[in-house]
């Protein structure tokens, strides 16, 4: 294992992030029949979620760690599975999903 995955707070982080996914989309498909407060909570997951895979995704960068480079460049071909352009900036990326989760969450009602 890398130096980068080796630290407790990485480790940490990654569960909590982990978690964080099976939750929402463990209930993601339910949520057209989920009460508004269920939908506003699971809109809340949603956000953290998002935030910590941007707080994880800096720290990658941040790393001179070969795996965790490795890492950051599996990511960046995910996001053109998504539909994002090859170079797409990373805080574009971001951007783009809290809006649409701002928007989801204006729409909730």
């Amino acid at each position: 294992m890398s130096r980068f995955f080796e630290s407790a707070i990485v480790r940490e982080e990654l569960e909590s992030i982990n978690e964080l996914q099976r939750e929402v989309y463990g209930t993601a498909m339910n949520f057209p029949t989920m009460t508004r407060e269920q939908k506003l909570e699971h809109v809340d997951k949603l956000q953290a979620l998002v935030d910590k895979q941007r707080i994880m995704w800096t720290r990658l960068s941040l790393s001179d760690d070969q795996e965790a480079k490795d890492t950051l460049e599996y990511l960046k071909e995910s996001m053109t599975m998504l539909g994002f352009a090859p170079r797409t900036d990373v805080n574009s990326f971001f951007d783009t999903i809290n809006k649409t989760i701002q928007s989801l969450r204006v729409n909730v009602d």
